[in-house]
């Protein structure tokens, strides 16, 4: 049966879906954007804030269900802006510096709440 996974360290939902989904040995963490789980408001301006936040947000609800960033086997990045990939990737890299997931990144996106960035993850225990 599947497990419906929720912080308060990551923001709650801005619509009709789950933090995360445990299935199995398999979490499915829906796409993350950069929302303060405190104030539940962009705090950052600048791509390299709001990967960050996006990215501590994985990170939390990961370990709520007891994973981590080494069990991420896949992610997918949307970026609102494709100029922005060398300094996303520069953050990406210091959150999956040592098991580093087969991943997509698309830029021209227009992402919710004017984000420029948002993140889902697939971990794999």
């Amino acid at each position: 049966m599947n497990k419906v996974i929720h912080t308060d360290k990551a923001p709650a939902a801005v619509g009709p879906y789950s933090q995360a989904i445990l299935a199995g040995n398999t979490l499915y963490v829906s796409g993350q954007i950069p929302l303060n789980p405190e104030t539940g408001a962009i705090e950052a301006t600048d791509i390299t804030g709001q990967a960050h936040q996006s990215l501590t947000n994985i990170k939390n609800i990961l370990e709520a269900a007891g994973f981590s960033l080494n069990d991420v086997v896949k992610t997918t990045c949307l970026l609102a802006d494709v100029n922005d990939f060398a300094a996303f990737n520069a953050v990406y890299a210091e959150y999956f510096s040592e098991n580093k997931p087969a991943r997509a990144c698309f830029g021209g996106n227009d992402i919710p709440k004017g984000a420029l960035v948002e993140v889902e993850v697939i971990a794999v225990k």
